[in-house]
């Protein structure tokens, strides 16, 4: 079963929790990274992996995609992801939790099920349109220091 978990505000910073006091670096890789990925755009396709009336609720989209995202760009493997993730704000930023947690968000098997229902040619179209967006962001910023 699926139900979609967007929630646009949280690309809000100031709403992601940090239970130790502090604020996530709005210049941060990961978190740059996150306002270029079309999460909403690619969502549907996900859904129609899944019952929207029976079986246990699948992981939100942004937690799949965020996961793969970051495997890929770290080349690490399905358990260092985890393990990643788990210790990292920025990247439960990334995939769209809503706070600071010591707790992995979902065990290294489930990576597998991630890949299955965003394959890579999917996955390899998101990773094209967010270079394209960086490098328009860089072109925006290249040019408006020209003047």
């Amino acid at each position: 079963m699926y139900r979609s978990a967007h929630d646009p505000r949280q690309l809000e910073l100031d709403l992601f929790f940090m239970p130790f006091g502090g604020y996530l670096d709005p210049e941060n890789r990961w978190v740059k990274l996150a306002r270029r990925v079309p999460w909403q755009q690619y969502e549907r396709q996900y859904a129609e992996h899944f019952s929207k009336h029976t079986g246990p609720p699948a992981k939100p989209f942004r937690i799949a995609l965020g996961a793969l995202l970051i495997q890929k760009q770290l080349a690490t493997s399905d358990r260092e992801t985890v393990e990643l993730i788990r210790e990292n704000p920025y990247l439960q930023f990334f995939i769209g939790l809503g706070g600071f947690t010591t707790k992995a968000p979902f065990g290294a098997s489930t990576m597998k099920q991630f890949r299955k229902r965003i394959p890579n040619d999917v996955l390899g179209e998101i990773s094209a349109y967010v270079r394209e967006a960086e490098q328009a962001e860089k072109q925006r910023e290249t040019g408006s220091s020209d003047s």
